[in-house]
């Protein structure tokens, strides 16, 4: 990462990422964007039992959508569903024990989902920052949540969003990848000193790339990627602590990072946006920095094409 873009990167948060960010680009929001009701609409939220799942969750629940929590603690998940049921008086709250960084029990989960329900709206919030390289049973870095987690679900759905009236896929990315340009050269983090905070930007950057070429291949439905801002999360609150400790008070509040889900997830506004755009407040912005070198290569463009 140069100097040059980490400036950028961090001016640009601090201008329009955190708290005071959200609340100058609220402004320009039209209110009644998210004044719906969404009885027989169904939602499927991934690590839907805490912070910005859990928000987008709740105030799904609350407009009457049927959701299905897609979460790895058992414990959690269930506490999660029983306080979403009790603050939005909406029974249809449906729970799946899913490990997301396994692609087998990712596979057999879509392939029973498909069999026994429909969907309407996949919203891959799920992630997570491992800053110490390690593998799973299967040898893949445990990072792999954020992307092949993503990849797996989303195109083992996409058969069955086809089916419905307005069918959308909202990725929850981040700022971070800004900072990052697309490698394919290392998807395994093996050849490089290892560090959580670069190799969880350059997942974020691989979702937005994928999320690009799932609009190209599957005109039907509607992509998009976002970043939520500087929000105070429980993965933020976790994996980055000096950040955490740094600028918690002006970090967003999880229901303003939800907000904008919501408005994808929702909204008539988000549908009328092109497909594949990057969306932040609101808004479509450029997937990169001005004057940074992140734009992909055609190579690497041609090998993400296998994605779609």
């Amino acid at each position: 990462m140069s100097l040059y873009r980490s400036v950028v990167w961090f001016t640009k948060g601090l201008r329009e990422d955190t708290k005071s960010g959200c609340e100058s680009a609220s402004k320009d929001f039209v209110p009644h964007d998210l004044e719906v009701q969404v009885p027989g609409i169904v939602f499927l939220v991934t690590g839907g039992n805490s912070s910005i799942g859990k928000a987008t969750a709740l105030e799904i629940a609350k407009r009457d959508g049927t959701v299905h929590l897609v979460c790895r603690d058992q414990a959690r998940a269930e506490d999660a569903r029983g306080e979403i049921i009790r603050e939005s008086g909406n029974q249809n709250i449906f729970l799946h024990i899913v490990d997301l960084s396994d692609p087998k029990k990712i596979w057999k989960f879509v392939e029973n989902f498909k069999q026994e329900h429909k969907l309407h709206v996949l919203i891959n919030n799920a992630g997570c920052m491992v800053n110490k390289r390690e593998l799973t049973e299967d040898g893949l870095e445990k990072n792999a949540i954020n992307t092949l987690g993503v990849y797996i679900l989303t195109t083992g759905l996409i058969s069955e969003l086809e089916k419905e009236h307005d069918p959308r896929v909202i990725t929850v990315s981040s700022g971070g990848m800004l900072v990052q340009k697309l490698n394919t050269n290392d998807l395994q983090c093996e050849r490089t000193a290892f560090d959580g905070t670069t190799v969880y930007a350059q997942n974020k950057r691989q979702q937005v790339v994928l999320t690009e070429r799932w609009a190209q291949g599957h005109p039907a439905i509607h992509f998009s990627s976002m970043h939520p801002g500087w929000a105070d999360t429980s993965g933020v609150r976790h994996a980055m602590l000096g950040f955490h400790a740094r600028f918690r008070d002006r970090l967003r509040s999880e229901a303003q990072g939800a907000d904008r889900v919501l408005w994808l997830a929702l909204s008539s506004a988000a549908a009328a946006q092109p497909s594949s755009r990057f969306f932040q407040d609101r808004k479509p912005v450029s997937t990169h920095l001005p004057l940074t070198r992140t734009s992909s290569s055609p190579a690497e463009e041609q090998l993400a094409q296998t994605f779609k």
